[in-house]
């Protein structure tokens, strides 16, 4: 069983109209965790995901969603805190940008006293990511978790830069250096990388990554294709799969629920087997997370594929 954990918020989609008097939105239950708990209950694996929900009206849909697609949500903590909401606009290639709402809200809001005493012996791996690891107190909840957890599970990271919400940038550096110690798996896309650490390779932050003890680098690199880095040294790359792009929303945390599910399938989900995997593997890997974001790309929103489309 996996356990995502972090964001939960509503991304309203700005819908074009015949003037500036109007906004429209079209808004759809969101959040990079929260999209990656659907997508590896989507790809047919047991996923439980632990966040703090507002019982506003937002925050009750988010919760009849997870339900409705087969994720567990005993662990939610409730709180009658509003929702965070993103606005999001797309521009005429389907790249999104967003504005955050997120004052005082339920997901940014997780003290370490709400933490789970013990979690379930059946949880393998742990995900977390995105805005909830870089505001307090919900950051500090969350990595406090991971470390407690770091020697009986694996520990999955993705930064996923929202600069929006926390611009100072070096905030997301000390935490991506801290998790870099506790998280097996780290992937960050090209454009998050670039944002950070404009003048360093790839290759160089990942083997810094990997000195610090992470055991398995992933690198997105949008419609260029991926690469990985072992904790051994081997590394691999596929190119992009071609699809008409409707957005690119969710493509990412589709990317990473799709690492998990091949990881468990190849008895590669733990910080050893991960390190040892040769460069045919990491190619196989990294092809089917890219084949899964593709299919993400070529329809409205974080619209996660299911196993059969795979």
């Amino acid at each position: 069983m996996f356990l995502s954990c972090g964001d939960a918020l509503f991304d309203c989609f700005s819908v074009p109209t015949d003037g500036p008097a109007t906004i429209r939105l079209d808004g759809r239950v969101g959040g990079s965790p929260l999209n990656v708990a659907v997508g590896l209950a989507r790809l047919g694996r047991p996923v439980g995901y632990f966040t703090k929900n507002s019982t506003d009206m937002f925050g009750r849909r988010i919760l009849a969603f997870l339900q409705q697609e087969g994720v567990d949500t005993s662990l939610i903590v409730p709180t009658s805190m509003n929702s965070t909401l993103a606005m999001v606009e797309l521009d005429k290639t389907g790249s999104a940008s967003y504005a955050f709402y997120t004052g005082g809200t339920a997901d940014r809001s997780l003290t370490q006293a709400e933490l789970p005493a013990q979690l379930p012996a059946a949880i393998r791996a742990i995900h977390i990511g995105s805005y909830t690891t870089a505001t307090e107190p919900t950051a500090s909840s969350l990595v406090a978790l991971v470390k407690r957890e770091r020697e009986r599970r694996f520990i999955s990271y993705d930064p996923n830069i929202r600069p929006s919400i926390e611009p100072d940038l070096d905030v997301w550096r000390g935490r991506i250096a801290s998790l870099a110690g506790t998280a097996h798996l780290l992937k960050l896309s090209s454009e998050d990388a670039e944002l950070l650490y404009p003048k360093q390779s790839l290759e160089h932050l990942a083997q810094d990554w990997i000195t610090r003890g992470v055991r398995l680098v992933i690198m997105t690199k949008g419609g260029e294709g991926a690469t990985a880095f072992t904790g051994h040294g081997v590394s691999a790359s596929v190119p992009g799969i071609h699809v008409n792009v409707v957005d690119t929303v969710g493509a990412g945390d589709t990317f990473q629920a799709a690492t998990l599910v091949w990881l468990e399938k190849h008895d590669a989900l733990g910080a050893a087997a991960a390190a040892d995997l040769d460069s045919d593997a990491l190619r196989s890997l990294l092809s089917f997370g890219a084949k899964a974001a593709a299919i993400t790309c070529s329809r409205r929103g974080a619209d996660l594929p299911f196993a059969a489309e795979l």
